[in-house]
């Protein structure tokens, strides 16, 4: 009972929701760049990959002098670098996009763990990298000091308030532009799209490229701003998660933003629950995110309404 009492307590606490909305922007950021490609027809696989690649690259130039802003820009490129990769061979090519993510997940991580390496020249992994002066929270004038939902809500990081403004944006985009239109109309019915004259494979190239610069931003704000630090495990099945998130969001923004705050608040609860120091293993703690992502992508797939021609690659001249 006392175990339960405790766990209870963490839900009257306020630091639990302040580092649920910390955790939840590398969600929002990732779920974002794969929303994107999955409704130009093309799942991203790769995600976890590129989200280390990016976490390396932004990491390395700020750890380098240069500026926490460049080394975002830098990230955001490495991203798109990743992204262009993938689209050519899924896009281009027209090769598995599932094998084909899981393959270049692997050869981003392995290369980034391999520049991590010569560039620090530790030959162990365990030894701490030195870490840098991260992005500091920005407390708004007077909204700050509003009792307990200033401190959630108005002291965030930059990279966290600009997350909430660029869900708004998306949106807008998908819904209520003409390219956005053309966005989802690659990812149903290329055809379509084709017989009006738009060039199929660039729009999905465009749209993997971006969704996987927002995939380095989120590999970036680990290390930019979450941590202050790169290290071997820094996004730790966050991508996959991510993946798991659309699938719950149907597609939809607003419903990404939810289940990245829901995604949150069990990493941040798991965190803290270890944190008690009970006599359950902590491993039980850690797992508890990767449950609820199992459990969820169960009950989320049931009656999934996917792009319909997501994972098909477009060939001119095929049938519709």
């Amino acid at each position: 009972m006392d175990l339960l009492s405790e766990i209870g307590g963490l839900f009257a606490q306020q630091g639990l929701y302040e580092a649920t909305l910390r955790i939840s922007v590398v969600f929002v950021l990732g779920g974002m760049g794969e929303l994107i490609c999955e409704r130009a027809g093309v799942m991203n696989l790769s995600i976890e990959g590129t989200m280390v690649f990016g976490a390396l690259s932004g990491f390395m130039v700020v750890e380098a002098g240069a500026s926490l802003w460049v080394g975002l820009i830098v990230a955001a490129l490495a991203g798109a670098i990743a992204g262009l990769v993938h689209g050519f061979f899924t896009v281009t090519l027209g090769l598995n996009q599932h094998v084909t993510g899981i393959a270049l997940t692997f050869f981003w991580t392995g290369i980034s763990f391999f520049i991590f390496r010569v560039m620090t020249q530790t030959a162990d992994f365990a030894v701490e990298l030195v870490k840098i002066d991260p992005f500091h929270p920005w407390a708004i004038p007077v909204l700050s000091s509003i009792p307990v939902l200033g401190n959630i809500l108005f002291n965030l990081t930059p990279i966290a308030y600009a997350a909430l403004p660029a869900l708004i944006v998306l949106t807008y985009f998908v819904y209520r532009t003409p390219l956005g239109l053309a966005l989802r109309s690659a990812g149903e019915n290329p055809f379509c799209l084709d017989s009006v004259g738009i060039n199929v494979w660039r729009l999905r190239i465009g749209a993997v490229v971006v969704g996987s610069a927002l995939m380095g931003l989120g590999g970036a704000y680990l290390s930019t701003s979450y941590f202050n630090e790169f290290t071997t495990g820094i996004v730790a099945g966050r991508g996959w998660i991510c993946i798991v998130l659309v699938i719950f969001a149907k597609w939809i923004p607003w419903r990404l933003a939810l289940g990245a705050v829901l995604f949150g608040l069990v990493e941040a609860f798991a965190l803290r629950v270890d944190i008690l120091g009970t006599s359950v293993p902590s491993q039980v703690f850690f797992v508890l995110p990767y449950v609820f992502t199992m459990i969820i992508l169960i009950l989320a797939s049931r009656r999934q309404q996917n792009p319909q021609a997501m994972l098909i690659p477009f060939r001119k001249g095929d049938k519709v």
